[in-house]
């Protein structure tokens, strides 16, 4: 019985290419009580990787969290396999506003402690008592009372290249970060103000209003379905579109287009940019924003030092790396003293 992937990468793409089939790229969640999180996980893997879908999904005692693409084709018996999960039935589904059929190219069902880390050991915190959704047009109505204070729940490398108009935008590198840092900067307007947020999809201010209800907080609303949804929402219905740049997303392609603002910079020249790359050192792969400029002149790398490094033949790069501490765990994203003009 197959649980893993059997192809890599370069093969997958291959075989996408070939096959010349459009796919859908979706992203969804669900916080549940899922008794038995790896059983469930290899339900999930034989199901969907008959179905050709692959990406990202995450499986916790509280939920789902997945990023995932499908065959288009494939749709149907994809849903249908969802509605059959009680807890799954008619759940909402973000499909991607710009499609890409290489969005992902393996399927990875993984299971965690929490389908979003928040670093809270709480165990009278219920994350299911959530606070209240608003779609698109009811959003814009809050974010418009002056006693609204509107949260962006995402971090500063997703928010820096688009944001809600007057958004609040933490400057942090996670989610628990923002946990304290808004609690405390809003302790004395539990009562009197609107806590309004948002993120991309939806699932970390799902999160965080159940938090803060349970730090209490009166009046807490969320962007049902995040960034994605309201885009569709405003599309559908021709409603005022508040929302400035780009939407980063979990995916190769790093963000979809909202709008034609561009908001960020180029990280080695100021240039107004806002495409995210990551470092093509091996040892780096810092997360940044690069114009196409710089991009040729970098070598698509962050720095001179790891340019150097990067024309270096594949075996001594190698050799660099070995016994090097993972390098995701030593570079943040879009945090290095070698950008020079990252806000």
């Amino acid at each position: 019985m197959q649980l893993y992937n059997t192809l890599s990468a370069k093969e997958r793409a291959a075989l996408i290419e070939e096959a010349g089939k459009e796919r859908l790229t979706i992203s969804f969640y669900k916080y549940a009580r899922i008794e038995n999180p790896a059983l469930f996980r290899n339900h999930l893997f034989i199901t969907w990787n008959e179905l050709d879908v692959l990406g990202r999904i995450y499986v916790a005692k509280e939920g789902i969290n997945a990023q995932l693409s499908v065959p288009a084709e494939n749709f149907e018996p994809f849903k249908k396999h969802l509605d059959s999960v009680s807890f799954l039935e008619n759940v909402r589904l973000n499909i991607a506003i710009e499609q890409d059929n290489k969005s992902f190219l393996k399927l990875k069902v993984k299971v965690r402690n929490k389908i979003v880390a928040d670093g809270l050991d709480d165990n009278t915190f219920d994350v299911t008592k959530k606070g209240i959704h608003v779609d698109a047009e009811k959003f814009n109505e809050l974010i418009e009372d002056p006693d609204t204070v509107l949260v962006d729940m995402r971090n500063h490398y997703e928010s820096e290249i688009g944001h809600f108009k007057n958004a609040v935008t933490p400057d942090v590198d996670t989610f628990r970060d923002s946990l304290d840092i808004i609690e405390n900067d809003l302790k004395d307007h539990k009562q009197d103000k609107k806590l309004v947020m948002y993120c991309t999809g939806g699932i970390r201010c799902e999160k965080a209003s159940a938090y803060y209800k349970h730090k209490g907080f009166q009046q807490v609303y969320q962007l049902e379905g995040g960034i994605i949804e309201y885009t569709r929402q405003v599309q559908n219905k021709n409603l005022e579109n508040k929302f400035m740049g780009k939407n980063f997303v979990f995916d190769h392609r790093r963000g979809e287009r909202i709008t034609d603002d561009i908001i960020s910079n180029c990280h080695q020249c100021g240039k107004p940019c806002d495409t995210h790359e990551n470092c093509a050192n091996e040892a780096c792969h810092l997360l940044f924003i690069q114009c196409e400029e710089c991009a040729k002149k970098m070598d698509n790398c962050c720095s001179t030092e790891c340019k150097e490094i990067h024309a270096l033949p594949f075996e001594e790069q190698k050799a660099l790396r070995k016994g090097k501490t993972v390098s995701n765990k030593i570079f943040k994203k879009g945090r290095s003293e070698v950008l020079k003009f990252k806000k």
